[in-house]
């Protein structure tokens, strides 16, 4: 087997617990790497002024792929204050270090299976597998954003609304605008990869989620390119829905969704919301997918309260691991971790408070291993 370098990010919180208990998981199916630990996160950001230091870009060039465990993001003020005072007059913004990884890596493809397990208390219901394919690199989340706005932009703003009805505006700082930036080659790459996947994983239908009643421009582009690659699919069902509605759906009638393919944001909240159709973010794996590279990312955030308890489901780590493994071609071992954590599960005997079981992590982690070491031997 192939020695992997393995850009290893444990981040913020409960990413420094359960990282540990992955590479554990690793070394069980005799995965053969090097895990490069690389800073990431919060306190890189309170104590040196920026979450994603050069170093962690240098090795993540270098490596093969890369896996984050959790990181901490908090709004602009809150991040502002908790930087040391050293660097407070220094004219920081803090950016996740996460979406800066999407963006200067190319990351523009966010996968998202949502599976349920049988014996898991927590399922909506027992036979749910979705697949989630989120544009990764722009929408809401670009990064485009003014406060308070230059009049340039703010003319264009009331040049383009001239005949609705004004903003209610009373001063200059009355007004911040976030821009949804859609680009018709990100449209294509998502979009076909959602109908890739679909044909060659047997799926009947991809679902299109936006709202392009409303959103006019950005959800026609969207919706006019996902129409034109569909053509391309005739065996497979194309269907749009949006958003709103797709909300409910999903919980009234997840079984008749199989890929679904979204922008940013609403791919984000589709994400969550389908992680607790299957047990909630404890069973939410996750990658970040670009042509040459990925990162893989449990969903779930940092949970600092729970950081040091051992409390927390490390099973959404495995999951981004079995993505990972599939990613690297290494398909044998993806199928025994899979196939272990769904026999740990099936026998509900062990497992973490979210699965209504009053294990740790630890004991979990070791269970799943025992199921591994009888497949491997």
């Amino acid at each position: 087997m192939h020695r992997y370098r393995i850009a290893w990010m444990p981040g913020d919180g409960v990413g420094n617990e359960l990282l540990p208990l992955g590479i554990k998981i690793l070394n069980t199916l005799k995965f053969k790497a090097d895990y490069i630990h690389c800073d990431i996160g919060w306190e890189k950001w309170k104590n040196e002024g920026n979450p994603l230091p050069d170093k962690t870009i240098s090795e993540l060039k270098k490596a093969d792929c890369g896996f984050l465990g959790a990181i901490t993001s908090k709004p602009k003020e809150e991040a502002l204050k908790a930087l040391k005072p050293e660097f407070k007059d220094k004219n920081l913004e803090y950016r996740s270090p996460i979406l800066q990884l999407r963006q200067k890596f190319n990351l523009h493809t966010n996968f998202r299976p949502c599976t349920s397990f049988v014996g898991n208390k927590n399922n909506h219901k027992e036979d749910i597998d979705l697949a989630i394919f989120r544009e990764n690199s722009e929408g809401m989340y670009s990064g485009v954003e003014f406060y308070p706005i230059p009049s340039s932009v703010f003319d264009a703003i009331e040049n383009q609304n001239k005949n609705m009805r004004k903003f209610r505006i009373e001063k200059s700082d009355d007004i911040a605008l976030s821009a949804r930036i859609i680009t018709k080659t990100a449209c294509k790459s998502i979009i076909q990869k959602a109908f890739e996947f679909a044909l060659l994983n047997n799926r009947s239908s991809v679902t299109l989620v936006d709202k392009p009643n409303v959103l006019r421009e950005t959800g026609s582009l969207f919706r006019q390119v996902a129409l034109d690659i569909s053509k391309n699919f005739p065996t497979i069902k194309f269907q749009e829905v949006n958003i709103d509605a797709m909300c409910m759906w999903l919980i009234k009638n997840p079984n008749d969704f199989q890929v679904i393919v979204a922008e940013n944001l609403f791919g984000d909240i589709l994400s969550d919301l389908s992680a607790q159709l299957v047990g909630g973010l404890g069973f939410a794996g996750s990658a970040n997918l670009g042509d040459n590279f990925a990162i893989f990312e449990p969903c779930h955030g940092s949970a600092p309260k729970y950081y040091g308890m051992n409390k927390v489901n490390p099973i959404a780590t495995f999951l981004s691991i079995k993505l990972m493994l599939d990613w690297l071609g290494e398909k044998f071992l993806s199928d025994v971790l899979f196939n272990s954590i769904q026999m740990v599960v099936k026998e509900e005997k062990i497992g973490t408070y979210d699965m209504g079981l009053k294990n740790s992590n630890i004991e979990l982690t070791d269970e799943i291993c025992k199921k591994i070491k009888i497949r491997l031997n």
